[in-house]
C-alpha cells in the first residue's frame, strides 16, 4: 500500500512544506505544490484522499 510522506522544503528562504504519494516499493507517484504550514499539507494529503479516488481521467493528448 502507498503512503505520504510530508517533507520540508531546503530550497527556500521561507519554512514551506509539501507532501510525496510513494508507492509501496518507495517509487514518488506524484508530488504536492508548497504549503505554507504542515497543517496546510496535511489537509491537501486529507484532499487528495477523498477526492482521489473518484476521479475522472481525462486524456487531454
Amino acid at each position: 500500500m502507498g503512503y505520504y510522506v510530508i517533507k520540508r522544503s531546503k530550497s527556500t528562504v521561507k519554512t514551506e512544506f509539501y507532501f510525496v504519494l510513494k508507492a509501496s516499493n518507495g517509487e514518488v507517484i506524484a508530488t504536492s505544490e508548497m504549503y505554507t504550514s504542515k497543517q496546510a499539507a496535511h489537509t491537501g494529503i486529507k484532499s487528495v484522499q477523498q477526492n482521489g479516488p473518484t476521479t475522472d481521467i481525462r486524456d487531454e493528448s
